[in-house]
């Protein structure tokens, strides 16, 4: 079974966002890079499992949110060949859209939370069919196609290991999972399916991009699935009421917090969780 390394990028805090490096004949493997703005962590990540940036000649991302792919432009530069799904390639050519996107969400706090970004050129971008495998140096790595959280999500299938990115929710330490919502691409019909998906695969473990590894495979499925329900419901309800957003926020957020306190979690883990996942966020997805 091939050895996966969690390098976190330290996105303000620890156990927010993780990289992935999976060895192969041919050097390294990367699976997400994070946003532009925790690069340097991942150069020093790296340089810690032994490797430097043009060392990496694969790159494979779950979805092009700034906070999985931000970065695949710098190693793309490299030399490195970017996998993606169909409908996010588009996004890595031109990014304009993307960028945008994200800065109706974010506004003026975009660089400081996400960097830069560019261009990533088509000869280095490689398109993924579902269910392709993708075979790098005596690995074989299986796309998923998993919408739910974006219209353009795989998680792929490594061994009796699956890297989630954001289908598999948000977990961090041993506090609960969560659904990350975020706008504009939440299908819950969709998610459900893509759950059911995952758990056909019948794997042993799964690696969260927020955060790390996951052992307890069928119980956490089953419990995502039920939060993500809840959560709609929930914030359904709150919108048949005519509640304004910020009166929604204030009590999603509280809904979230009694949450994260009924699994005793210091308030460092707290904290982690409202910047993987925060719950205005989800309110607007």
């Amino acid at each position: 079974m091939a050895m996966i390394k969690i390098l976190d990028l330290q996105f303000g805090r620890p156990h927010t966002i993780a990289s992935f490096l999976v060895e192969s004949r041919e050097g390294p493997v990367l699976i997400e890079t994070g946003p532009d703005s925790t690069f340097p962590a991942l150069c020093s990540a790296l340089e810690r499992a032994g490797y430097a940036v043009p060392d990496v000649r694969h790159v494979l991302l779950t979805h092009v949110h700034l906070d999985h792919a931000g970065a695949a432009w710098r190693f793309a530069r490299e030399g490195a060949t970017v996998y993606v799904h169909p409908k996010g390639a588009a996004h890595l050519a031109a990014p304009q859209k993307l960028w945008a996107s994200a800065e109706r969400i974010y506004g003026d706090e975009m660089e400081r939370l996400w960097g830069h970004i560019e261009p990533v050129a088509g000869e280095r971008l490689s398109v993924v069919e579902d269910r392709w495998v993708i075979s790098i140096g005596g690995l074989r790595f299986l796309a998923l196609n998993t919408p739910g959280h974006a219209q353009h999500h795989y998680a792929y299938r490594l061994d009796q290991a699956i890297f989630t990115g954001d289908v598999g929710g948000v977990r961090i330490g041993q506090g609960p999972v969560v659904p990350p919502c975020p706008p504009p691409d939440i299908d819950l019909t969709a998610w459900r399916d893509s759950l059911g998906r995952l758990a056909l695969e019948r794997p042993e473990r799964f690696f969260l991009t927020h955060f790390g590894e996951v052992s307890e495979v069928e119980t956490h499925l089953g419990m995502l699935e039920q939060r993500l329900l809840e959560w709609a419901e929930w914030v359904r309800g709150e919108l048949v009421k005519g509640h304004p957003r910020e009166e929604i926020v204030r009590g999603f957020a509280g809904l979230s917090r009694s949450l994260l306190q009924a699994h005793d979690l210091d308030p460092d883990t707290q904290a982690e969780y409202e910047l993987a996942d925060p719950a205005w966020m989800s309110v607007d997805g």
